[in-house]
C-alpha cells in the first residue's frame, strides 16, 4: 500500500460523468468488494477505467491503472473513511457544499456554460451536485484521516543521510545546471487622464446597451481586452468565498441585481463593466467587459527610474533584494515565493528553459550575485511591465548529493517514512474491518493483504 496509492485521485470519480460509460444506465451490476458497510460496484471500476482511457487519448507512453489497482485505491479510501467515522472526524456540510460548488464551477468553465455542462452530462446541475455529494464527503474524510495518521511524522538529518545511503549510486539522478533567479516586478500606472478617458468610453457602452444600439455580447466582442473573451464572451461563474478573483471585481459583482450593469469598476487588471446574469446565494454568473488603460512611454520611464533607485539602494547595502520585493512588487506570486522563479515542484532552482525568453537573454551576460538594470517586458497578459532581476546562483551539472540537493532528498525520505507508517497502520487496522473481495479479483497481487484478511474472515464464519 504505497503512499501514492493511498492519496488516490478523485479525477475518475468526479470528471468521468461525461464519459459514455457513466451516462449509460448499468443494466447488471454487482458488489466486487466491501470494507465494513462500504461497498464497491463493478460499474465503479469499469467507469474509472473508461475515464482514464479517455483522459489519456492523444498522449504517449501513458501507463493506465488496472482494475486491481483501482479496487485497491478504493478499498484504502473506504477503510480510511470508516476509521475517520470511528475517530469522530467531522466534515461539515458547508465544506462539502463549497467543494461541490467549486467542482461545478470548474466544469462550467471547462464546457463554456451551465447548459453545455448539463447537455454533456445528461443531468441537471442539481442532479450532478447530488451525485457528487457523498463522493466528495467520503474523499475529504479519507484525506483528513490520512493526514491524522502521518501528521506528526518528521524526518531528521540522520534519517535523510541513512535513506540516501540506501540508494544505489548508479540510480542517483543527474541534474542539469540550474539557476536561482529572483525578480521585482512593477506594472507602470496609467496616466489619470487616460484612465478617465477609458471610464467615459465604458459609460458610453452602457448607454449603447440602454438604447438598444448594441448588446452586451456585441460590446464584449468589439472592445473587451480580456484574453478569454473570445472563448466565453466574458462570462464567469463566481462564488463569494473564492479568493482567486480580484476583490473589487467580486464586490462589484455581488452588489448588482440580476440583469443590472455596473458602473466602471477598477481592479488590478484594468476597468470593468459587469452584468449580473443570475445569482443563487453565494453563487453568481456574470459577464464583463475589460478595458486596460494604455501605458505611455512616460509611465514606463517613471517606473524604470523608480526601480533604478531601488537597485542603487540594494547595491549600497541599505536594503536587501527581498525587502524591496516585499514592499514594492506587483506580482501576486511574490507573496508566496519572495519573487523567486519556481519550478513545478515548488523548487526555487529551475532549468534555463523554465525562464521566459527575455529573462534568459538578460541573465546571459550576468554573473551570480548581479542585479540587472530595469528591464521592460510583456507579461502573460500582454501588459508592458518593468522588473529588476537578481541572478542569485547557478549550479553546475551534477549527480544528486546531500550537499547540493538535501531538500529534494529529504522530501523523498519523508514520503517514504510516511508511506511506511501508512502501511503499518493498515496492517494493524484492516483486520478490524469486515473485508470481502469478489472471486474475480482474488488473484490480484495488489490485493494480497486484503484477500488474506477476507479469507481468514470467511474461514472464521464457516467454523
Amino acid at each position: 500500500m504505497k503512499l501514492f496509492k493511498v492519496i488516490f485521485s478523485f479525477a475518475f470519480l468526479l470528471s468521468s460523468f461525461h464519459s459514455k460509460a457513466q451516462i449509460k444506465k448499468v443494466l447488471a451490476d454487482k458488489i466486487v468488494a466491501t470494507v465494513g458497510d462500504k461497498y464497491i460496484l463493478k460499474s465503479d471500476i469499469e467507469n474509472a477505467i473508461s475515464d482514464y482511457r479517455r483522459q489519456a487519448q492523444g498522449q504517449e507512453n501513458v501507463i493506465l491503472p488496472t482494475g486491481c489497482q483501482i479496487i485497491e485505491g478504493q478499498l484504502i479510501r473506504k477503510a480510511l473513511v470508516l476509521q475517520a467515522q470511528k475517530d469522530s472526524i467531522n466534515v461539515t456540510e458547508e465544506e462539502v457544499e463549497n467543494a461541490i460548488d467549486s467542482r461545478i464551477r470548474n466544469f462550467i468553465q471547462q464546457f463554456g456554460s451551465k447548459e453545455a455542462l448539463e447537455e454533456v452530462a445528461g443531468k441537471s446541475v442539481i442532479q450532478l451536485k447530488e451525485d457528487f455529494r457523498s463522493l466528495i464527503k467520503e474523499q475529504r474524510l479519507a484525506d483528513q484521516m490520512q493526514e491524522k495518521i502521518v501528521d506528526k511524522i518528521k524526518i531528521t538529518p540522520n534519517e535523510v543521510k541513512a535513506y540516501y545511503e540506501t540508494i544505489n549510486v548508479d540510480s542517483l539522478p543527474l541534474y542539469e545546471s540550474e539557476v536561482q533567479v529572483i525578480s521585482l516586478v512593477m506594472h507602470p500606472k496609467a496616466n489619470r487622464d487616460v484612465e478617465e478617458y477609458v471610464i467615459q468610453q465604458m459609460l458610453g457602452y452602457r448607454k449603447q446597451i440602454d438604447a438598444g444600439i448594441n448588446s452586451f455580447d456585441q460590446l464584449v466582442k468589439l472592445y473587451s481586452e480580456d484574453p478569454s473573451a473570445k472563448e466565453n464572451l466574458g462570462q464567469f461563474s463566481l462564488n463569494r468565498n473564492e479568493r482567486n478573483y480580484d476583490p473589487a471585481f467580486m464586490s462589484g459583482s455581488f452588489r448588482l441585481k440580476e440583469g443590472q450593469i455596473s458602473a466602471p469598476i477598477k481592479s488590478k487588471f484594468g476597468y470593468h463593466i459587469i452584468q449580473l446574469l443570475s445569482r443563487s446565494g453565494d453563487d453568481a454568473v456574470v459577464k464583463h467587459i475589460l478595458r486596460i488603460p494604455p501605458i505611455t512611454n512616460d509611465e514606463i520611464k517613471e517606473t524604470k527610474l523608480f526601480l533604478d533607485s531601488l537597485r542603487k539602494e540594494i547595491i549600497a547595502g541599505r536594503m536587501s533584494f527581498g525587502e524591496a520585493v516585499n514592499k514594492n512588487s506587483d506580482d501576486d506570486q511574490s507573496k508566496f515565493s519572495g519573487g523567486a522563479v519556481t519550478g513545478r515542484d515548488g523548487s526555487t532552482y529551475v532549468n534555463i528553459d523554465q525562464l521566459d525568453k527575455e529573462m534568459v537573454m538578460l541573465i546571459k551576460n550576468m554573473k551570480p550575485g548581479d542585479i540587472s538594470e530595469p528591464q521592460v517586458f510583456e507579461d502573460e497578459r500582454g501588459r508592458k511591465t518593468v522588473r529588476l532581476v537578481y541572478f542569485k546562483e547557478r549550479t553546475t551539472p551534477h549527480k544528486e548529493n546531500l550537499k547540493e540537493d538535501y531538500n529534494k532528498i529529504a522530501q523523498r525520505a519523508l514520503e517514504v517514512k510516511k508511506s511506511k507508517a501508512l502501511e503499518s497502520w493498515f496492517k494493524v487496522n484492516v483486520p478490524g474491518f469486515y473485508i470481502f473481495i469478489d472471486t474475480d479479483y482474488q488473484s490480484c497481487l495488489e490485493l494480497k493483504d486484503w484477500n488474506k484478511v477476507a479469507t481468514e474472515m470467511a474461514t472464521e464464519k464457516v467454523y
